[in-house]
């Protein structure tokens, strides 16, 4: 009873998140959302019950750059973000918008296999000197953002070393200037096919497509003592009914068991 009880609370909350900044309009739905929704939000886009042409091709990038880019004018009804802050930020200058947390995610270290990465001897192989680290950009990419987290945490076992991380870190993808390393490859794909870096610190989710196409490497779950909790948060922007139905979607099991289905921890299925 409480799991039904929590999604219509939920329901009631993207409901009351429709912001009166205009009227409705024909034009077709366009969600921004966070690169590392990629595959799931295309997934539910395709799957999303509505006539042809009524949802433009959702569009994908850094968090923190897509949040810009809608302050500067883009037109966008659904903007889901891979933390809460963006669209918190976009929900102050719009009266009644609410933003709702629609799934969360996990950190991993995707590395080499040679360099025998362990959760226990994570931390230690990343202070080797000989190790090159790579990271997304903190303040554009939350993923940037969720590294350093894990750099502040790593302070409480190592001294100095969250001044280590992040000064060895190279911030090699999510930047608003970051272009792959390998043209028509992923981002993070090209760090490992150009032999830029050692481990990626990045999203669980995102690794697993990355050892599909990549022989050699494996993605090592950070242990508790690291542990942070990437939560992705979602806004209504427009008053276009369609814009509500595609987020109550995004919350609906459906919805939910495409994002796990994707490597993401759903927080509406029972």
């Amino acid at each position: 009873m409480r799991c039904r009880v929590h999604g219509f609370t939920l329901g009631l909350l993207l409901l009351s998140a429709l912001a009166p900044l205009r009227t409705v309009q024909a034009e077709p739905l366009q969600i921004y959302a966070a690169g590392s929704l990629t595959g799931a939000l295309t997934e539910m886009a395709k799957a999303f019950p509505a006539d042809a042409g009524a949802l433009a091709t959702p569009y994908f990038g850094p968090s923190g750059v897509l949040r810009e880019k809608i302050e500067h004018g883009d037109r966008v009804d659904v903007f889901a973000s891979a933390d809460m802050d963006q669209p918190r930020t976009l929900a102050q200058s719009r009266p009644g918008a609410s933003v709702v947390m629609f799934t969360r995610n996990r950190l991993c270290a995707l590395a080499r296999t040679k360099l025998g990465l362990t959760p226990d001897n994570l931390l230690d192989r990343l202070l080797d000197p000989s190790v090159r680290l790579a990271t997304s950009t903190p303040r554009a990419d939350p993923g940037g953002d969720y590294a350093w987290a894990v750099f502040a945490r790593a302070e409480a076992l190592h001294p100095g070393a969250e001044a280590i991380l992040q000064k060895k870190a190279m911030q090699l993808v999510g930047g608003p200037n970051s272009v792959p390393l390998v043209p028509g490859r992923g981002a993070v794909q090209g760090i490992f096919l150009t032999d830029s870096a050692d481990v990626m610190l990045g999203y669980c989710s995102s690794g697993l497509p990355v050892i599909r196409e990549i022989e050699g490497l494996v993605n090592v779950p950070l242990p508790p003592s690291l542990t942070v909790g990437p939560a992705y948060g979602l806004i209504v922007l427009s008053e276009q009914p369609l814009a509500a139905r595609f987020a109550l979607f995004v919350l609906s099991e459906r919805g939910q068991a495409i994002l796990r289905q994707y490597g993401f921890d759903p927080i509406g299925i029972p």
